[in-house]
């Protein structure tokens, strides 16, 4: 290919997304996340180390509110038209998610409109944006389901001149090892699509899904891919060294076991300190009954029942399956085989980061600092998979160059 194709990562966090695009050739033009933590991360990899982006010179290299830069920035961003061939991202979640409260008046969904607002302004020649599956469901109002953002989001878009189209798609079918499953959106601008007539023929839906065998047989990676596939290298049973913490413990290297460990692994031996990799420090009491949990593979109804616990959603992860959806709670989880939660390394196995991608920031966080601070887990969590983002990248490119 000639021509590297260009784009925007909008909230963008730590930069999976932003990975998954470099990893299948694309440059980036910037990235706008605000939250300064995970910003450091994306710096750190993306920007720092391997000089990702051509960031624009009328935009700060720092973390940026998307409203502030619309409101700042208009006549920059209407100058970018015809110059970007994507834009891409997807608004924060945590309103619509399933997995939590699904707060229709929370504050972040209004950011679909601010994410509108820029396609507006920069009109790239396609959208790709993500968001979670209860996204595309209605809210709840007297036991009547309202109309989903997903198609308030496609309906925009259309009269933006874009053809849309927006499908759930499972990670985990992708060659990720965790059942995630997310709503794609992908949009082709009108004018671009008149000008390539071969661009309406098959769809990205139908080429992704089409390529993913391939890609990974070429990867040397499975096609489905367990928890102990991803981790087992990484057991606390290893040894430990001192962590990048005071007062805690971090883990060791084994050798290499799978073609997972193999390809996240890659340019990092045995004896290299393993990034992120720091164990939680567990009351007695906590580990015991992990121990407990473990050895009579209790579901979360019979660990809350058993220790009389509030919390129900505490799980038993399985070694010969895919996570379910990780969290940015890392207590939700009890390691496969050891009484303890996942280390930030494990949770970036789970999400197909590389090892040698390097995470700034607090660990954890808590109370109401929840709401300002993204910690190492919660960037994870947030994250769009980069192996995943990598075999979106492919294939729009080829929608761009070869039809």
């Amino acid at each position: 290919m000639n021509k590297q194709n260009t784009y925007i990562d909008l909230f963008a966090g730590c930069g999976g997304l932003s990975l998954g695009l470099h990893n299948a050739g694309w440059k980036g033009l910037f990235a706008v996340e605000k939250s300064i933590d995970a910003f450091s991360t994306l710096h750190h990899n993306l920007i720092s180390k391997i000089k990702h982006f051509n960031w624009p010179k009328w935009l700060p290299i720092q973390n940026h509110d998307i409203n502030d830069i619309i409101s700042t920035y208009t006549n920059n961003l209407i100058d970018l038209r015809g110059k970007v061939d994507l834009v891409a991202g997807g608004p924060p979640c945590q309103g619509f998610s399933m997995a939590g409260r699904r707060v229709e008046k929370d504050a972040r969904n209004n950011l679909v409109n601010s994410y509108i607002d820029f396609i507006d302004l920069v009109r790239p020649k396609i959208i790709f944006f993500e968001n979670v599956r209860g996204f595309t469901k209605g809210f709840k109002k007297n036991d009547k389901r309202g109309v989903a953002y997903s198609k308030l989001v496609v309906d925009k878009l259309q009269n933006l001149g874009y053809t849309v189209d927006g499908k759930l798609i499972d990670f985990s079918e992708y060659g990720v090892p965790q059942k995630r499953t997310r709503y794609i959106l992908v949009g082709i601008l009108n004018d671009y699509i008149q000008e390539n007539d071969h661009l309406s023929s098959q769809t990205f839906f139908e080429r992704i899904k089409k390529n993913r065998n391939k890609f990974l047989i070429n990867k040397g990676l499975e096609l489905n891919p367990t928890l102990e596939s991803a981790i087992s290298d990484l057991l606390k049973s290893n040894g430990t060294v001192d962590a990048d913490t005071p007062n805690f413990k971090a883990g060791v290297y084994n050798q290499k076991e799978t073609s997972y460990q193999k390809y996240l692994r890659k340019g990092i031996s045995v004896s290299d300190s393993v990034n992120s990799h720091r164990f939680a420090n567990h009351t007695k009491t906590v580990e015991n009954r992990f121990k407990v949990a473990l050895a009579e593979q209790l579901t979360s109804a019979q660990y809350r029942e058993r220790f009389n616990l509030k919390k129900s959603s505490t799980k038993i992860l399985k070694a010969d399956q895919p996570t379910p959806t990780i969290t940015t709670l890392p207590d939700d989880y009890i390691h496969y085989c050891e009484p303890r939660i996942m280390t930030v390394r494990e949770y970036a196995r789970i999400q197909s980061f590389p090892d040698s991608y390097q995470f700034k920031g607090k660990y954890t966080t808590g109370g109401k600092l929840r709401t300002k601070e993204v910690p190492r887990y919660s960037q994870i969590g947030n994250a769009i998979p980069p192996l995943f983002g990598e075999q979106a990248g492919i294939i729009i490119n080829q929608i761009l160059t070869d039809g």
